[in-house]
């Protein structure tokens, strides 16, 4: 037997298992390879769990007799794959959470869309007075959310990353929203690789469960049959009939005896993608226990997700739009279709393998400049020379506001819609987008546009 748990990692997921294991009596140690944050640091030291940063000690990580990975860490890591040697269970701490959880769990995956739908769900449940929590992905784990109650039902955003160290863990409803091409650095460049983490969703699932999906999705489609899927299974759909789908110009959804109706006009989010979003959070919401009223209710007054298509205010007649969270192609797909004005289109960053043909139309049809926000964008420049008027290189986002200005006319849109990762320049598409929101909201100050 080896000597207690190790977990590797220091952020969130990390320190909330960490403070979930000493709460269980269990042997705790953290091991970052970078430095801890102060704000992460200071709990694991008020709590007295023993962790070190600035490297791993290999002896003393391979004699767990259990790790908790952060999400963030490949399984190609050398020291992963020595554990994985030694035959020392590796898992994500949602995995080790669910251990200790009786909550009804609804579990929301997809290469777009999951943390819109996984917090309107939230809302809409929350709204109705449901005893719910909101963790995962988006914000606080799983572990942390547990550690003094056990709520009746928990909204999980999960990422392929979080799925690929879940092994027993079992969602009452799992939620696949789509899938597109997205983190293939991290999938040796195998989109199949990536479907089958996305998958892993419905793993454990029984018969009394839901698994709902986007019937509209054909990658979903093609691989449905190769999954041993043993829940029931619901779709959302705005081209046919399905559990959810648009008839006319209202949104349907007939599921659990009961009919839901409401005019897409009155939804409180616009665009094709958000239909999506809004169908999947009600599903999920009828299935655990939400009436008509409370659908009705939280489809029309949700307010929707920072950096996601977020009005980010208006200077001298030109719009800007933060969409930091669009860290994939796909996402800026949907970003740029949905926009009626000129853009001027801020993208880069670290590339993960990004195929941009299907933007080329979006673009030459809509867009007027691109600026490439990045330290490296010879692939943004290359592909999109010839198709766009005017490409602007930047390595700040100041500049990149000013050099927008520059070319921008009343009546323009300037969308941060970046298509990439954000660690080169940021660190985190949120602080990225809101980088984007301060520098736009200094302009109100400075008529010049010197930031």
């Amino acid at each position: 037997m080896g000597n207690g748990i190790v977990i590797l990692g220091a952020g969130e997921s990390g320190v909330g298992a960490a403070l979930l294991a000493k709460s269980k009596g269990l042997d705790v140690f953290v091991s970052d390879l970078g430095k801890i944050q102060d704000v992460f640091k200071n709990e694991l030291l008020e709590n007295g769990i023993c962790f070190e940063e600035g490297g791993h000690s290999q002896d003393r990580v391979l004699k767990a007799s259990e790790v908790i990975k952060s999400p963030g860490i490949p399984d190609k890591s050398a020291l992963i794959i020595e554990l994985h040697k030694k035959g020392i269970p590796v898992i994500s701490e949602i995995e080790f959470a669910g251990r200790y959880s009786k909550a009804f769990m609804i579990g929301i995956t997809g290469s777009n869309g999951k943390t819109t739908t996984a917090l309107w769900c939230y809302h809409i449940l929350k709204q109705a007075g449901f005893d719910v929590a909101l963790a995962g992905n988006v914000g606080t784990s799983l572990a942390r959310t547990i550690i003094n109650r056990d709520p009746a039902v928990v909204v999980l955003e999960l990422s392929s990353f979080q799925l690929d160290g879940m092994n027993k863990f079992r969602c009452n409803v799992g939620v696949l929203t789509n899938i597109t091409p997205d983190h293939l650095d991290r999938y040796n460049y195998i989109f199949q690789n990536y479907i089958n983490a996305k998958f892993r969703i419905t793993q454990n699932q029984v018969k009394d469960d839901i698994f709902i999906f986007g019937k509209d999705d054909p990658v979903i489609n093609e691989n449905l049959l190769h999954f041993n899927i043993q829940s029931g299974q619901e779709t959302f759909s705005v081209k046919k009939k399905a559990t959810a789908y648009i008839d006319a110009d209202n949104l349907v959804i007939e599921y659990k005896n009961r009919i839901v109706k409401i005019p897409v006009k009155d939804i409180s989010l616009s665009g094709k993608h958000n239909l999506y979003n809004g169908m999947a959070a009600s599903i999920a919401s009828i299935a655990a226990g939400a009436n008509e009223n409370d659908i009705i209710s939280g489809l029309s007054n949700f307010e929707g997700v920072e950096h996601r298509l977020e009005n980010a205010g208006t200077h001298n007649g030109v719009k800007f739009i933060n969409d930091s969270k669009a860290t994939n192609v796909n996402s800026t797909w949907y970003a740029l279709d949905s926009m009626n004005q000129p853009v001027i289109w801020i993208a880069g960053g670290v590339d993960k393998g990004n195929d941009y043909s299907e933007l080329f139309r979006l673009v030459s049809d809509k867009v007027k400049a691109l600026i490439c926000l990045g330290l490296d964008n010879r692939k943004l420049i290359s592909d999109f020379s010839g198709k766009v008027p005017t490409i602007i290189e930047s390595s700040s986002m100041e500049d990149t506001i000013i050099q927008a200005l520059k070319i921008a006319h009343p009546g323009d849109v300037i969308l941060l819609s970046p298509a990439c990762a954000s660690f080169d320049l940021f660190n985190n598409y949120e602080h990225r987008g809101r980088l984007f929101k301060s520098c736009v909201a200094n302009l109100k100050n400075n008529p010049e546009i010197k930031l």
